[in-house]
């Protein structure tokens, strides 16, 4: 009677003792793997300048523990004593949950990189939460397929009714899809790209901060945001101060004094808009400032200096301390800049 509770006993522990080796030494091969990998992830990160090796780490690095996991529990039930269905349908979960997570891996280290390499590859895959969103959707759905495979489903029948779904779908919801296919208008044309200062022909303007499936945001310079449809966005008459480049001319218009020795307040002025282009951020130094007069003013004769700034923006700063500055060196010149005056010519009124 002994000898059998010792032999039952025996085979009891064999039962557990197998599968939880299994486990730990599963584990342990998967652990040592991982460690091997991130350690030349990170020595390969150390020596290159590109991203792709940091978004790869940081994409694998905590997901590689869970197949570490799932690896372990797969060899710790092969060698159980668990009859054989229950194996293989465990077996199909967790391939199921490895594809799974494989997918969502690939899905966010796809978006990094389109977020990261956006500078470089932007005139075929921009980084906006559009073009995101799709790269994450198409990886899933890839995977998604794939797991179908996995399970033995034939696709085919999904595929189609997924279409004859789709036309439907297309149909309720034409707004919504007139909207996305804009979005997507807008991103390959590269007429309008995160990041450019535009003007709507509604008059709001601002820096354009995303371009989404159904909107398009624009940061006003008050700090509000402004949505626009797509749809609404390529119908539009838009102002692209970025396009053809960022760089921006534009013009300060004054008066002088009509007994203003003229050759003298066109060096002045000169003078002040060059040291204003290389003083003052946003400036362009090598740019050369022009002075025109324009006409003969009620009060003086009107002049215009042009200027040039880096983007729409650095314009105002520029004003401010151009006008400063010129005003400064007129009053040490002794150029009059004249109020607003009118004339009454007595005599010609007595003549009446």
């Amino acid at each position: 009677m002994m000898e059998t509770l010792k032999h039952l006993s025996f085979n009891n522990m064999i039962v557990v003792v197998e599968p939880l080796t299994a486990f730990v030494i599963s584990f342990a091969v998967g652990l040592i793997i991982r460690k091997i990998i991130i350690s030349k992830l990170t020595h390969l990160a150390k020596n290159t300048e590109t991203e792709i090796d940091d978004i790869i780490m940081h994409g694998i690095s905590r997901p590689f523990v869970i197949w570490c996991a799932m690896f372990a529990i797969y060899m710790a039930l092969n060698v159980s004593k668990i009859p054989a269905y229950w194996v293989d349908i465990s077996g199909k979960t967790l391939l199921i949950l490895g594809i799974l997570s494989v997918t969502l891996v690939l899905a966010n280290i796809t978006s990094g990189l389109i977020r990261s390499y956006s500078g470089n590859i932007g005139k075929a895959l921009p980084a906006t939460t559009l073009t995101q969103n799709v790269a994450r959707i198409i990886i899933i759905g890839i995977g998604f397929l794939i797991i179908l495979n996995a399970l033995g489903i034939s696709i085919t029948p999904i595929l189609a009714t997924l279409g004859v779904g789709g036309l439907a779908v297309a149909l309720a919801l034409q707004e919504t899809l007139s909207n996305l296919f804009a979005g997507f208008y807008v991103i390959m044309a590269r007429q309008v790209k995160v990041g450019d200062y535009i003007r709507l022909e509604s008059g709001q303007e601002g820096y354009v901060t995303d371009i989404d499936w159904r909107i398009t945001k624009i940061r006003m310079l008050p700090n509000n945001v402004v949505l626009v449809p797509n749809s609404k966005l390529t119908q539009s008459i838009i102002t692209n101060y970025n396009l053809p480049d960022k760089s921006i001319a534009f013009s300060v218009e004054l008066s002088v004094h009509y007994n203003t020795d003229l050759a003298k307040a066109e060096h002045a002025a000169i003078e002040a808009a060059k040291d204003t282009m290389k003083n003052v951020t946003g400036g362009i130094p090598e740019y050369e400032p022009a002075v025109r007069y324009k006409e003969f003013g009620d009060s003086g004769i009107t002049l215009v200096v042009n200027l040039m700034a880096r983007e729409f923006t650095g314009q105002f700063l520029i004003k401010h301390e151009f006008i400063k500055r010129l005003t400064e060196r007129f009053r040490k010149e002794g150029i009059v800049i004249p109020y607003p005056i009118r004339a009454i010519n007595y005599s010609q009124e007595k003549a009446q």
